[in-house]
């Protein structure tokens, strides 16, 4: 990119984010069952080896068949939506690519070939490679899908907590000035843990479905035979514990995380509370009265109706104290209070401005050095520097450009944390009657179960949405909005692809779908009925 100036229409920026957005959230309905399989089949193989129980063996292999599947449908997903980074948002590309590129680089050199080649013994191996040589590989697939996923989660952390990096004039781009701020800043730290134990409870929820549905169904009809009756009862039970421990530690991490994007991105957090005015000692909300289809007047300061808020608690997940003070949007627009460091906030109007100077100062030390003027070149280079942080802002004409759109961060943070709270309750009885009661003949704990899987995945994506939609307008926290960092492309091009995706995409899907409800009908392969 050579002209920072550069300008593409809204209709462009519009439909190449649709299509990220689209390809995104198909490839989320793969990845966080991958991951969550991952951990349960280890479990299951690991109780083959410790027990030589051909039963486990049996489960296990049942398992890693659906993971096998899940896991096929994921990789192509991915693989797209890595290549738009390119075709449509090549300006980003071109400015960050030394920084962005390297955590993708090394997902793809180092994770995915570490989970594919294990993952061909995991499939392969059963009877040709030792028990322990087996457990290991299985093992290391689900290793080799979560460090893939941890680099994925780090790239996608540094875009909205843009660290270990300094923009270069001379050749136009952000280079890495220190890969490990990059690679273990908190923001990724706190992403990466909150994503993959969210994943675990996806696993969890899949699991505890099935199970749920071969009980039910032997319920019914008598169609479940005592071999897959015995390991829909064991799977329940792992998964229950699973899904237990993973959802109280994604409570937890859910809290960290909350106050992470206090710190670093105060307007998301403004957003998704609809806090217009801020204060000290700010409730936190619980529901309010918010059309899901209209951005609020947030202008006027006026609260939303019908509001129900827990007394001083954003200040506490915010500040992590009763009284610690939460700006809101208006606050944020305006600036003027004192920031944790003591220094006051600039308003938007000062973050534009220097931003614009930014913009002029590298202009002039272009031209400087393309006149040999190294005094010059010297001087706007000071100025550069001294506004660099808020380079991005030079871009940004009036305030509503800043502010996402409140209705859905309000909404998927609630639906997010309400289903969260559900999934507490659903595996805390789940796991009371594995354990204390004949759960096989309890119907409505099957229906249940079954309910639980859509609800895992509306929530899952609830999560993503909230994350990308709460940072916008910026494809990197205050640095560049995406008007800026979309490819100079025809709209036309981009809208035929986004319906060639949808379709692809919704075909793949069904795919698997069907393919699942088969291997699922058909049930556990057996060596021969395990008690």
């Amino acid at each position: 990119m050579t002209d920072f100036l550069l300008s593409t229409g809204l209709e462009a920026v519009n439909w190449s984010r649709a299509q990220f957005a689209l390809t995104a959230v198909y490839h989320w309905l793969f990845v966080p069952l991958t991951l969550g399989l991952a951990l349960i089949m280890g479990i299951m193989e690991t109780c083959y080896y410790r027990t030589g129980s051909t039963f486990w063996k049996d489960t296990a292999r049942f398992w890693q068949k659906l993971f096998g599947i899940n896991f096929a449908m994921g990789v192509a997903t991915g693989i797209i939506l890595e290549f738009e980074f390119g075709t449509n948002w090549s300006n980003y590309s071109w400015l960050v690519g030394d920084v962005f590129g390297a955590p993708l680089a090394i997902e793809g050199i180092v994770a995915f070939f570490l989970e594919a080649t294990f993952v061909g013994v995991m499939f392969f191996g059963w009877d040709k490679v030792s028990k322990r040589f087996h457990l290991a590989s299985t093992w290391l697939t689900g290793i080799g899908a979560t460090i893939s996923a941890w680099w994925i989660l780090v790239a996608n952390a540094w875009m909205q907590y843009p660290v270990g990096q300094a923009f270069n004039p001379d050749t136009m781009r952000c280079e890495m000035t220190s890969f490990s701020q990059v690679a273990l800043s908190p923001f990724a730290i706190d992403k990466f843990v909150h994503t993959v134990i969210s994943a675990w409870i996806i696993g969890a929820i899949f699991v505890a479905a099935v199970s749920c549905y071969y009980l039910y169904r032997r319920q019914k009809s008598g169609g479940a035979g005592d071999g897959e009756r015995d390991v829909a009862v064991q799977s329940f039970k792992i998964a229950a514990i699973v899904g237990l421990v993973s959802s109280v530690l994604v409570m937890i991490s859910g809290d960290e995380s909350g106050y992470r994007v206090a710190k670093c991105q105060p307007m998301k957090l403004a957003a998704m509370e609809a806090l217009y005015n801020g204060g000290n000692g700010v409730s936190l909300t619980g529901v309010a009265l918010i059309n899901p289809f209209e951005q609020p007047d947030y202008i006027s300061g006026k609260e939303p109706p019908m509001k129900i808020a827990v007394p001083k608690m954003l200040s506490v997940l915010a500040t992590r104290s009763l009284d610690g003070y939460v700006p809101g949007i208006n606050d944020l627009i305006q600036g003027g209070y004192k920031l944790p460091d003591g220094t006051i906030a600039p308003s938007l109007l000062e973050k534009t401005t220097r931003g614009t100077k930014a913009i002029e100062a590298l202009a002039a030390y272009r031209q400087a050095k393309k006149d040999g003027d190294e005094t010059a070149m010297e001087e706007s280079r000071k100025v550069l520097d001294s506004n660099i942080q808020y380079f991005g802002y030079g871009y940004v004409n009036q305030a509503e450009q800043i502010v996402p759109f409140i209705p859905v961060c309000f909404w998927t943070f609630r639906l997010m944390v309400g289903l969260g709270m559900l999934f507490v309750l659903f595996f805390i009885v789940a796991l009371f009657y594995a354990y204390k009661r004949d759960f096989t003949k309890t119907r409505w704990l099957h229906i249940a179960g079954m309910v639980m899987l859509p609800l895992g995945y509306i929530a899952s994506e609830a999560g993503w949405l909230l994350a990308e939609f709460g940072r916008q307008p910026w494809t990197i926290q205050d640095m560049l909005p995406t008007w800026v960092a979309v490819s100079d492309i025809n709209v036309g091009s981009v809208m035929l692809t986004f319906f060639i995706f949808l379709v692809f995409f919704t075909l793949l899907l069904i795919v698997e779908i069907n393919i699942m409800c088969k291997a699922i009908k058909r049930g556990p392969a057996f060596s021969r009925v395990a008690k």
